[in-house]
């Protein structure tokens, strides 16, 4: 069984990635964490791809890391494997993700969703970092992107109860994008990403470098880094038809130049 299924043009300029451990409750272990990898590798490649979105299944997106596969083994053995360099190896695809969430989005699972650059939520998500309670802490992400999502406080109380938090509450707390039926979170993915998918390619991958650029420096570093990009668009011949329909008056046939 795929630990990992892609429908690699699932609609029009994007493509669909599942994480598949049903029975497990879509738990990633290292093998998952490096399939997936290798596959959004591959269709950042692609250049017909566009958007990609990633979901589980209704009953998890994922559940956490895999317990049993760490359990027994020293600070020094978790070192040198060094799990999250696989994260880190995700953390820069270059194409937007779109995370479609159903069920549970816990641990590692919460920390993959918060990885990817928007979420579109079903009713029946629930989000949490629960790992105090098996005596650690986040360790992919979830202290950092956590707290940049829902603030200080809430961040704090979420990682130090292990409390989760319903999909409507992680919407309040500006965690995800939208909260919609169980039935329709894959449709709401697909119509978020047919939006973008529309876009002209190399402005939303420069958008999206600048966007998360946001997060690792200061305002004035930050925006000089948006200037560089907004720049280096004029170069791109999207931005030239982009420009050229606007003062026709006509819509842009962009072809990702």
């Amino acid at each position: 069984m795929k630990l990992v299924k892609v429908t690699p043009h699932y609609k029009p300029g994007i493509s669909l990635v599942q994480l598949n451990r049903p029975k497990e409750l879509n738990a990633l272990n290292s093998k998952v964490m490096q399939s997936l990898r290798d596959h959004l590798t591959s269709l950042d490649q692609d250049p017909k791809v566009k958007v990609i979105i990633l979901t589980g299944n209704e009953q998890a997106f994922a559940a956490g890391a895999d317990i049993k596969e760490m359990s027994d083994k020293g600070a020094i053995e978790m070192l040198k494997i060094d799990q999250f360099k696989t994260w880190d190896q995700i953390r820069k695809i270059q194409k937007p993700i779109i995370a479609a969430v159903s069920g549970f989005a816990l641990g590692g699972g919460c920390e993959l969703a918060m990885t990817c650059d928007m979420i579109i939520a079903s009713e029946s998500a629930k989000f949490g970092q629960p790992e105090i309670k098996i005596g650690v802490m986040p360790g992919a992400g979830g202290t950092q992107r956590l707290t940049r999502a829902v603030g200080k406080v809430r961040a704090m109380e979420l990682v130090l109860t292990g409390k989760f938090i319903s999909a409507d509450e992680a919407l309040q707390f500006g965690l995800v994008n939208k909260v919609v039926p169980v039935e329709s979170c894959l449709h709401e993915a697909v119509k978020l990403a047919t939006a973008i998918a529309k876009m002209p390619s190399v402005a939303v991958r420069l958008a999206k470098e600048s966007i998360n650029q946001a997060f690792e420096t200061h305002l004035d570093e930050g925006l000089q880094f948006e200037r560089k990009n907004f720049y280096l668009l004029f170069a791109s011949k999207d931005q030239k038809e982009g420009m050229r329909a606007f003062i026709d008056k006509r819509d842009p046939d962009f072809e990702g130049d």
